[in-house]
């Protein structure tokens, strides 16, 4: 499974930041930013994870995150 979200991270030092809090929760994931993309996407790959999931654990940390349609 691959979900693409749209997230408001601005820099390196954010991205990984959020990289490492998302890797405790799915540590087999593969999981990267795209900073130089407009929308700033965040890609999850795993065998399962829940969306929503995703996106509270980015709120939680104070960014904004929706699935890129």
């Amino acid at each position: 499974m691959i979900e693409i979200f749209k997230t408001n991270v601005e820099n390196s030092t954010q991205a990984q930041a959020q990289l490492a809090f998302l890797h405790q929760y799915y540590p087999s994931a593969e999981i990267n930013f795209d900073l130089d993309d407009c929308d700033r996407v965040l890609r999850v790959k795993d065998e399962e994870f829940c969306s929503l999931n995703i996106i509270q654990i980015l709120a939680f940390n104070g960014f904004k995150c929706e699935v890129l349609e």
